[in-house]
């Protein structure tokens, strides 16, 4: 993504925030109205089908009137039959939705002398018909609908069934119980029966339509499906039955709520019929019966997919129209950029006379144009001002190196410095921190025998301190070749320097002069480090000589002259604060006891291998860090009337 234009980017973060934004409105859109549309088809269904249920429950309740009054009647009646066969056709031409009607008394109950006697009337073609009276044939004692009823002393709804004998029609059939008066005790007379044919029910229940392809069907109270509009599973099939051929738990849970006589509103999304449902369902009191209303989901939730697929369709040329204004938008941007992106390219090797393209415009396109322009303009400037000043930095540095040589020069590089004499050994070295530094060493014979030594370190560093250097050095020879005691030779130095020392510069220094016969040494120090004396057999001590003010403050100070015998053997080592404050990266010094235990370590070897070995030790210690002072070293090494060996 880095790697692409900015037309790229723009157009991609902003449509994919655009749309981002419109998926989450269109599902929000979506899911909120299918809930709305869910619960109105839900209050929608349970009012329908409590509309079909009234209109079943309807007629199944005057069915149910018929048996319950004659049932009323025969408690009390004489059973006459004239009068019975009056009343069940009377009954029957009354209730059209009846199908038949039947009294069945129990054994003996009409008669002493019969066994069996049933009235039974039915409707065949319209005309009312008397198909049983006294008949053993039918056998009805063993039936369902006088059995139950009996038992249950109830009045029950039979499961329904085809009457092959009767009304040759599948019916289900009302059984209510009828009582006597014998000897003063209510008795077990009989049943009287109300046959209604499903055909009706078919009727009322096939009528209804829901949508397109939705329907309705009525189970039993043990499930058994008596209309459908299939008529193969009606009476073949129960509700539990095409649960188990389609594995679907949900419809087996819903059918055992149905026949509890629950109401209820459930999706089912399973293989049942090939595709996704909602059902309402409420039971028939009168009956125990339960009737289920079938909603097909693609058909419910159309309106919402069709508004959907409009809203869709709407916001996918919305997002395309975006795209192509964003796409303009952002290559008027573009291109104008790229343009100035190949000019600065043009510029950045140089070209600075490459010619901007035209932008007319004011706004940050065209500042940004103004701007390089602005830059080609500076940027001629800047070389030639750089090229001015890299000729005078060339001038500078090669002053510098000029000078750094002519430093160099000034101070004893060639050792062994005095190779004739066999009294004592002498070496030291300068590192400076840049071109040129303020550290000065010196050593020179003031007469036969008396070896003068010098060690030095201006207050700064570069130019200023090496000519201070310079000058220090130059008065220190000069003085030291007629004067023999330390303590003038400073004196008269350090008032040379700081008449007229406007810059405020001094210099730290110390001065010995060895007698190279005796090993006596008298020395003077103006504000230097104190030197170390070095014993053959390890010894370092640290001579703390009477400290002076540094040279070219203060004029006329008092300097002493100090003292010290040099036993055969022993190294006498001066150096500059650049050793002992060396820093490393966790800002500590290297220190005086640092040095105090190289000169230890090194105690043997040559006077040029210790002040090395000493300069390693520092390097070390800094890993790595700038050097930020310069470094000095100046050894001597007496030997007396010792061989030298070294």
């Amino acid at each position: 993504m880095k790697t692409r234009g900015i037309a790229f980017r723009l157009s991609f973060f902003i449509l994919s925030v655009v749309a981002l934004i419109f998926v989450s409105v269109f599902s929000y859109n979506y899911y909120f109205s299918r809930r709305i549309l869910i619960k109105n088809a839900e209050q929608i269904a349970r009012h329908f089908t409590l509309e079909t249920v009234n209109r079943l429950e309807t007629v199944l309740s005057s069915v149910v009137k018929v048996p319950l009054g004659l049932s009323s009647f025969l408690e009390y009646a004489q059973y006459y039959s004239e009068t019975l066969n009056s009343i069940c056709r009377s009954t029957m031409a009354n209730n059209p939705e009846i199908s038949g009607i039947t009294i069945a008394f129990k054994p003996f109950g009409y008669a002493q002398e019969k066994l069996y006697h049933t009235f039974y009337y039915s409707k065949k073609d319209g005309e009312i018909e008397l198909l049983e009276e006294g008949s053993r044939v039918s056998h009805y004692f063993t039936l369902d609908w006088y059995q139950i009823s009996k038992e249950l002393n109830r009045a029950v709804w039979s499961e329904p069934y085809y009457d092959a004998g009767g009304g040759n029609m599948l019916m289900a059939t009302y059984s209510v119980p009828f009582y006597g008066t014998q000897s003063g005790a209510s008795e077990f007379m009989g049943v009287v029966a109300a046959d209604v044919s499903l055909t009706w029910l078919q009727d009322i229940v096939s009528a209804v339509k829901i949508l397109e392809t939705g329907y309705a069907f009525l189970i039993t109270n043990t499930g058994t499906i008596v209309t459908h509009f299939d008529r193969d599973v009606i009476m073949n099939e129960t509700i539990f039955s095409v649960a188990e051929a389609f594995g679907d738990t949900h419809l087996r849970e819903v059918g055992k709520m149905m026949i509890r006589g629950e109401s209820g509103f459930e999706y089912f999304k399973g293989p049942y019929a090939g595709k996704d449902w909602w059902i309402s369902f409420a039971p028939l009191k009168s009956s125990g019966w339960s009737l289920c209303t079938v909603f097909p989901d693609d058909e419910l939730m159309a309106d919402v997919i069709r508004l959907n697929r409009t809203v869709l369709f709407i916001g996918i040329s919305g997002l395309f129209g975006l795209f192509v204004i964003i796409v303009l938008i952002a290559r008027s941007i573009t291109r104008p950029l790229s343009a100035l992106s190949k000019v600065t390219e043009t510029i950045a090797t140089g070209e600075l006379d490459a010619q901007l393209p035209a932008i007319k415009t004011r706004d940050e396109v065209g500042r940004l144009s103004e701007s390089i322009e602005h830059m080609k303009t500076s940027l001629k400037q800047y070389i030639v001002d750089l090229t001015r000043e890299c000729a005078m930095r060339e001038r500078i540095e090669s002053e510098l190196q000029i000078a750094r040589q002519i430093q160099m020069g000034i101070l004893k590089k060639t050792f062994p410095a005095f190779p004739d004499r066999s009294a004592f050994d002498i070496f030291a070295m300068i590192e400076p921190a840049r071109e040129v530094g303020g550290d000065l060493y010196d050593f020179f014979f003031v007469d036969d025998h008396n070896l003068c030594m010098v060690i030095g370190d201006v207050a700064g560093k570069g130019i200023p301190a090496a000519l201070m250097m310079a000058v220090t050095r130059t008065l220190i020879k000069a003085r030291a070749s007629t004067v023999l005691s330390p303590d003038e030779v400073l004196s008269i130095v350090n008032n040379e320097l700081a008449e007229d020392n406007d810059s405020a510069m001094f210099v730290t220094l110390f001065m010995g002069v060895l007698d190279t016969h005796t090993g006596e040494m008298t020395y003077c120090n103006a504000g230097h480090n104190y030197p170390f004396l070095v014993s053959p057999n390890g010894e370092v001590t640290e001579i703390e000589t009477r400290n002076g003010m540094p040279l070219g403050l203060v004029e006329d100070f008092p300097y002493e002259t100090g003292k010290i015998m040099l036993p055969p053997g022993n190294i006498f080592y001066l150096y500059t604060d650049g050793v002992n404050e060396a820093m490393n990266a966790h800002d500590e010094q290297f220190s005086e006891d640092r040095i105090q235990s190289d000169l230890a370590r090194l105690k043997n070897n040559s006077i040029r291998q210790i002040t090395d070995g000493v300069m390693d030790s520092v390097k070390a210690f800094s890993q790595g860090m700038p050097q930020s002072d310069d470094i000095t070293m100046l050894i001597l090494k007496y030997y007396g009337n010792m061989e030298k060996t070294h």
